[in-house]
């Protein structure tokens, strides 16, 4: 079933841009997906919209099934993600509105299911073998070139990478952890990032992550801390313009078939013993 060639998580709502959307529901080895996933077309490719959280927004990050979003785009023919998300800045610098386009990731979660490798029986009885993947650079180079030039095209001067901390969630950091992760090489928190790119890049997909700061997080601000209705509102003030840059992202993104980089060659001489979508 080959329907699309890139996949957007995120954003309830932002398929109802797309031309002629059809909702697909797809079945995986590792469970549902968060949603349907909306696929249509947009800037003349075909793209796969999948909610993160669910269209009423009802998984909280540390619940959210990465490894079946990530199988389901890939199922359907995506080989490029874009993956929007809304962080907290861990610099002053990195207020309200800043638009980040990541190159590094640190990795604090906890409890999720972050390979697909982990040498445990599927239901068809295949057998994953034990794969390390390479993730020194976890976001594909191309993407971010793109993604940069899709925020200046629209006058919104993005930063040109830094690293994004990813914690377990859903509460927000304390202060000692925000300054730990300040101190620690940090530029902006989230909870969404991880593990969807190792998981991307596993599947041999581009992955790029284009973070909305929608606070100052806790170590940076000199208020009560951060709230859920603050980021809600920086959001929401912010959004049409993040969904004009993925949108001319979108289609920027070179042909599937044109891609240069090592994103899709991770795995190259492996063994996988599993076969992928």
């Amino acid at each position: 079933m080959v329907n699309a060639e890139i996949g957007v998580i995120g954003g309830s709502g932002f398929y109802s841009f797309l031309e002629d959307v059809t909702e697909v529901q797809v079945d995986t080895p590792y469970g549902s997906p968060s949603d349907s996933l909306f696929l249509g077309e947009l800037a003349g490719r075909r793209v796969a919209f999948l909610p993160r959280h669910g269209r009423g927004h009802h998984l909280p990050p540390h619940r959210i099934n990465y490894r079946a979003n990530l199988w389901a785009l890939r199922s359907v023919g995506v080989r490029q993600v874009l993956g929007p998300c809304a962080v907290g800045g861990l610099r002053e610098e990195y207020g309200p509105g800043t638009l980040l386009v990541p190159d590094q990731l640190v990795d604090r979660t906890k409890a999720r299911a972050q390979t697909y490798f982990d040498g445990l029986p599927l239901p068809d009885g295949t057998i994953p073998n034990v794969v390390h993947t390479t993730f020194a650079d976890p976001y594909c180079p191309n993407g971010r070139k793109v993604a940069l030039a899709a925020a200046d095209g629209r006058g919104w001067q993005a930063v040109d990478g830094g690293t994004m901390v990813v914690i377990e969630g859903p509460r927000f950091s304390t202060r000692a952890e925000s300054r730990w992760h300040a101190a620690m090489g940090g530029s902006v928190v989230g909870m969404t990032g991880h593990p969807e790119a190792v998981l991307a890049r596993e599947l041999g997909l581009c992955y790029t992550s284009l973070t909305l700061v929608t606070d100052l997080d806790a170590g940076a601000e000199t208020g009560e801390g951060v709230s859920h209705t603050e980021v809600l509102k920086v959001f929401g003030e912010n959004v049409a313009r993040l969904r004009e840059v993925l949108f001319d992202a979108v289609g920027a993104l070179p042909a599937a078939e044109d891609r240069d980089c090592l994103c899709g060659h991770a795995h190259d001489g492996w063994e996988l013993g599993i076969e992928l979508p």
